[in-house]
């Protein structure tokens, strides 16, 4: 049995004033299309598109660090320009990167939106799932607060025994199990077996993803969209917004959570899905 306590700000007597996060995944570009109007094959569709750094632990981290943390990411990247480019952005954003570069191809994510706010997203992850055991920042791991694991990290090795080592090293560990239908792909038990390998005190999960794992016993976070999510302190409703792209929201809300609680979750959220991708804004001046 996992082990059970939501995650909450450590006492102050027992760590530095500044909330350590550090998470572990992908760091990719994210190409974000917005369409004007449907898509017409063999035509140009006007639409709006922006080209930014993303992976779900690269968003977290980012988030992380806008609400006041000190966020570090673990991962795997690429020397090509879109590395160069998703590395200087997530930089830019407070996050120190740490991992192993690969003279390669780094990922990209491309998402597209349609009339109904609904995302397709093709996705090419290059060189980020070369990142291993022997890649680790092991140091960043014993002094963290918390990891925050990708669940994209455990549908593939060598990423998931890195996953499992960071795991191993840190004081406390939380998962986004990230999609249902890669754990469908890859098995759900071989995903769960996984899971519970790291031994995480929260998962985060869409209600699709939670269905896909049944049996795994921790305490959870249910991202239920535009009705807000489940926390183990009770279920919340979304604030009332305009909604301009989804993407990265459930990343905005974990480390909502992480820093400052349910409210924080929402809120950070709510931010995420008025502004068009994953990042959040950056601090004026």
């Amino acid at each position: 049995m996992m082990s059970g306590m939501p995650p909450e700000p450590v006492p102050s007597a027992t760590r530095p004033t500044t909330l350590s996060i550090c998470t572990l995944g992908d760091l990719i570009l994210d190409v974000v299309v917005l369409p004007h109007r449907p898509l017409v094959a063999d035509g140009d569709t006007p639409a709006a598109i922006r080209v930014a750094a993303g992976g779900q632990a690269a968003n977290v981290a980012a988030w992380a660090s806008a609400l006041g943390a000190h966020s570090r990411l673990i991962c795997a990247r690429g020397t090509d320009g879109g590395s160069t480019l998703a590395a200087a952005e997530l930089a830019s954003h407070g996050v120190e990167i740490g991992g192993l570069v690969v003279d390669g191809r780094g990922g990209v994510v491309v998402s597209v939106r349609n009339a109904h706010g609904e995302r397709t997203m093709a996705s090419d992850r290059g060189v980020a799932t070369m990142l291993g055991p022997s890649d680790l920042e092991r140091p960043w791991l014993a002094a963290c607060d918390v990891l925050h694991v990708s669940g994209y990290c455990l549908l593939r090795q060598p990423m998931a025994d890195a996953a499992i080592e960071a795991a191993r090293l840190a004081r406390r560990v939380t998962v986004d199990l990230a999609s249902a239908h890669d754990i469908e792909l890859l098995g759900p038990r071989t995903f769960a077996a996984r899971v519970e390998a790291l031994r995480p005190e929260l998962a985060f999960a869409t209600e699709a993803e939670r269905a896909a794992v049944p049996d795994l016993d921790t305490k959870w976070v249910i991202k239920l969209g535009a009705r807000g999510a489940r926390f183990p302190e009770g279920e919340y409703p979304a604030p009332d917004v305009a909604v301009l792209d989804t993407t990265g929201a459930g990343d905005a809300l974990a480390a909502g959570y992480l820093v400052g609680g349910p409210q924080r979750a929402l809120e950070a959220a709510a931010e995420c899905v008025g502004m068009v991708g994953a990042m959040p804004r950056k601090p004026v001046g």
